[in-house]
């Protein structure tokens, strides 16, 4: 194989196809964002011990959520480098087992969510926050298993460079949830006041309702009535299911590694209090809708990377990571900017407490120093992913997340009383390790590529 020449023209034309693969990905994890922002907004009006409850119970939520996500993540590349390879008769039965895979998973998640509101309490969470943070939480369990439907779902969809439903139904939830959320906490139209259980009750309503719209489309749209996804009933097969773990299980922990990393902090802050809790609550709410962007353009690289995988196009794959890179650069230069200079217009959007608002704001200018290590890793992750390298990239973010950025934010936090900033700077340092180290496995494993023939390369990466 001889790699094509990297040309202008050639990148200039990967960029545009990439950011138009990404713009449904963007706009539907924004609409999971601003779920979140709805949340909180609710719960901030509600009262602060709300917003604290729905802070504790959401960090507990995405703790068991990053591992399915992550796993069922390995469905988009597999589907990817099947279309590339014209392999699409495999794609079906592909799909089949890993909606059996999702269910499992959304099972453990509810089994999860319904023990460890009982955790609280031993970990030091204030009682004041206890009720409402278990109330939460036993409501939201309730849509577990639809979510991770929800993902496989969208998971086939994107692997065959289909994003818009993603976009759609994203929306589609957030105008659910609104209303929704807004009767059950404060109790409107003979609905009992519930505070933060209602926000969760609302919550796994909006999961089941996106679920249902995804399935009624897979099953009606002719867009894939050539994949035949429901043409016959297939039991579950533990070889399939073991391959999409094999390759999903890494991809699952390390963004449970990132991903705890954000959860861990803002449970040892809010051992601090209260206004603490609320104060990181809108930050890092705020800070996920950033992160919207560069993990969308992240997941439009791992479609692009698969599929110049699955074609056989070594100097494909290294163009569509660079594109990625160059549209991530820009995106996170704008969120900075944003955050540096609208950080005070932003948290008054959450809360009028001004305790709370003065903390916010000045977390939210850590969160403009992160944008740059947050973007470059996500987008690393994502080619990697693309090119089913994911045990390395696993270690890495162990190593990243918590052998450097937990052990510095608790010291600074909490050893020297730092309090919330010294948190922060821990997230600084995981995020910007985890940057340097997963771009350089990147070029690693694509100049490994570019210099052996693809097919022989390809069987050593699934092999890492």
């Amino acid at each position: 194989m001889s790699p094509q020449p990297l040309t202008p023209t050639r990148f200039g034309s990967e960029v545009r196809t990439t950011a138009t693969l990404a713009l449904p990905l963007v706009l539907g994890h924004v609409s999971t964002g601003l779920i979140g922002f709805v949340d909180n907004v609710i719960a901030g009006h509600h009262g602060t011990q709300t917003l604290a409850a729905v802070t504790i119970g959401t960090a507990l939520l995405w703790l068991p959520m990053m591992v399915p996500i992550g796993t069922l993540i390995s469905l988009t590349a597999s589907v990817s480098q099947l279309n590339g390879a014209g392999r699409r008769d495999e794609i079906g039965p592909l799909f089949r087992q890993a909606l059996w895979l999702a269910l499992g998973l959304g099972l453990l998640m509810f089994a999860f969510l319904s023990f460890i509101p009982y955790a609280l309490a031993p970990f030091g969470i204030g009682a004041e926050i206890i009720p409402g943070a278990k109330g939460f939480l036993h409501g939201i369990r309730w849509g577990a298993p639809a979510l991770t439907l929800f993902f496989c779902m969208r998971y086939l969809s994107e692997g065959m460079h289909w994003t818009l439903p993603t976009m759609l139904i994203g929306f589609g939830g957030l105008a659910l949830l609104a209303p929704l959320g807004y009767v059950f906490t404060f109790g409107r139209y003979g609905v009992p006041e519930m505070g933060a259980a209602g926000l969760g009750i609302a919550s796994a309503i909006m999961m089941w309702s996106q679920a249902a719209a995804f399935a009624l489309y897979l099953w009606n749209t002719g867009r894939f009535a050539h994949l035949q996804l429901f043409a016959r009933f297939d039991g579950p097969q533990a070889r399939p299911i073991a391959q999409l773990l094999r390759t999903g299980l890494p991809i699952g922990v390390t963004v449970l590694m990132e991903g705890g990393l954000f959860i861990a902090t803002a449970l040892l802050i809010a051992r601090l209090g209260a206004v603490p809790a609320a104060a990181h609550q809108i930050a890092i709410n705020v800070s996920a809708l950033c992160f919207m962007i560069p993990m969308g353009v992240a997941e439009a690289t791992t479609v692009r990377v698969g599929h110049a995988l699955g074609m056989g196009d070594a100097a494909g794959i290294r163009r569509a990571a660079h594109a990625g890179y160059v549209i991530v650069l820009g995106t996170q230069a704008l969120s900075a900017t944003a955050l540096l200079l609208g950080h005070g217009a932003v948290v008054a959007l959450y809360t009028r407490d001004l305790a709370v608002a003065g903390l916010a704001g000045s977390l939210l200018l850590y969160a403009a120093a992160f944008q740059f290590p947050d973007g470059i890793q996500v987008l690393s992750a994502g080619a990697l992913r693309g090119l089913k390298d994911t045990r390395v990239p696993m270690w890495l973010a162990v190593l990243s997340y918590w052998g450097l950025g937990m052990p510095l934010g608790i010291g600074l936090g909490l050893g020297l009383g730092w309090g919330p900033q010294g948190m922060w700077m821990g997230l600084i340092l995981g995020l910007t390790a985890a940057a340097v180290l997963m771009a350089a496995r990147f070029q690693r494993s694509s100049r490994r590529l570019l210099r052996s023939a693809l097919p022989s390369a390809t069987s050593d990466l699934r092999g890492m």
